[in-house]
């Protein structure tokens, strides 16, 4: 019959009771019990010697295939210098320091055993789909994170990554999210590692407006005067910059969680060092668990502090665009944007359409109806 749990103990002292009676040889017993002769000599056994009856542990007084101690201290070491790393990002890390090729499932165990890994966390880790252009500086993504307060006043990151390596070409902790701090951080990136073909960023300023024409601003204006394309993400869809987004949440762990700064230098500081183990040091898992630096270089488009004049040629019509953001084209006035306010357009046909458009520089700014058309003053 079955055991229940509470009975294991009274049954198995029963049926060794039965075997010193000597009514009933050893084998009849087992039968009757539903056991084999070997677990009733057993019993016996731990019986005789005075042990409990109660079922023992299975695991064995020796485990020869368990970690040895000094490998699990080596990389308990690795993950105490960088607690939010994962096994894989932990494995290149011991690989490559200590020359130790340790299994990511065997780091795994060691994090369980130590209490290092949250089951929680584990469970709420949905793998990605990604995408990314082919090439370093073809785009990169910039947007200030939020902020957080310090002793003294609070603190705005501002991280420039690229979307194909993410390598983060810079990480300033700014004192508010105006122009002219972004404009200096950027000018020092650029005259280092040059001018990017694209700039993927937010519509909220100081990149871009709702309230201006065509959402421009003197800030995406000086990015395009660099011939840079400003691309701006889809309204309240923050995954558009998933990359970005991604790079604000281990920022968050490894940086401004749990931590109080006194001021902006301590908080670049700290962001000066935690860029040089990102982009050197912290195996990515979207690029193979390799480092963003084996994965960048710089652009071949040098930073220019006055741009050259752009051409238009020749079958582009060019007008100065007005105080007001306005320009005069064939008895009309036509409203582009007072960013653009000093500067160049031009506009040029669109064949086979037979409309036009109004570019500033690389950049398409609007259409307008054809020559003979309605051409509105909006």
């Amino acid at each position: 019959m079955p055991w229940r749990e509470q009975d294991r103990m009274g049954l198995r002292a029963e049926v060794c009771a039965m075997v010193r009676q000597g009514a009933l040889p050893v084998s009849e017993v087992a039968n009757r019990y539903g056991v084999s002769r070997k677990t009733v000599y057993k019993w016996l056994q731990r019986e005789a010697a005075g042990e409990s009856l109660a079922d023992q542990s299975r695991r064995p007084h020796t485990t020869p295939r368990q970690t040895p101690p000094e490998i699990e201290a080596v990389v308990l070491a690795v993950r105490d210098r960088y607690p939010t790393w994962g096994s894989r990002k932990l494995r290149v890390v011991v690989e490559r320091e200590q020359g130790l090729m340790i299994p990511p499932t065997t780091i795994d165990r060691i994090l369980r055993r130590s209490g290092r890994i949250d089951p929680q966390a584990r469970l709420e880790h949905r793998p990605l789909r990604r995408f990314e252009r082919s090439a370093p500086n073809e785009l990169l993504q910039l947007d200030f994170t939020g902020h957080f307060p310090l002793e003294r006043g609070r603190c705005h990151p501002l991280p420039l990554l690229d979307d194909h390596s993410r390598f983060l070409l810079g990480l300033v902790a700014c004192a508010n999210e105006q122009r002219g701090g972004v404009e200096a951080m950027l000018t020092a990136i650029f005259e280092r590692y040059g001018v990017p073909e694209a700039i993927l960023c937010d519509h909220g300023p100081p990149w871009g407006t709702k309230q201006g024409r065509l959402g421009l601003t003197r800030l995406s204006v000086w990015l395009m005067k660099q011939d840079i394309a400003v691309i701006h993400g889809r309204p309240r869809h923050p995954q558009t910059q998933g990359k970005l987004e991604r790079f604000n949440r281990t920022l968050n762990a490894e940086v401004i969680r749990g931590r109080t700064f006194r001021d902006l230098a301590e908080v670049q500081a700290a962001f000066d060092h935690f860029r040089d183990i990102y982009n050197q040091e912290r195996p990515h898992q979207a690029l193979d668990l390799a480092t963003p630096m084996s994965r960048y270089h710089p652009s071949s488009r040098p930073y220019r502090a006055t741009p050259e004049p752009f051409d238009y040629g020749a079958e582009v019509e060019v007008r100065r665009v007005d105080v007001t953001g306005r320009i005069s084209w064939r008895g009309a006035i036509i409203a582009i944007s007072d960013a653009l306010a000093g500067e160049d357009v031009g506009i040029r046909p669109i064949q086979p359409e037979g409309t036009m458009e109004v570019i500033y520089r690389r950049t398409t700014l609007k259409r307008l109806p054809g020559p003979g058309r309605d051409q509105a003053t909006a």
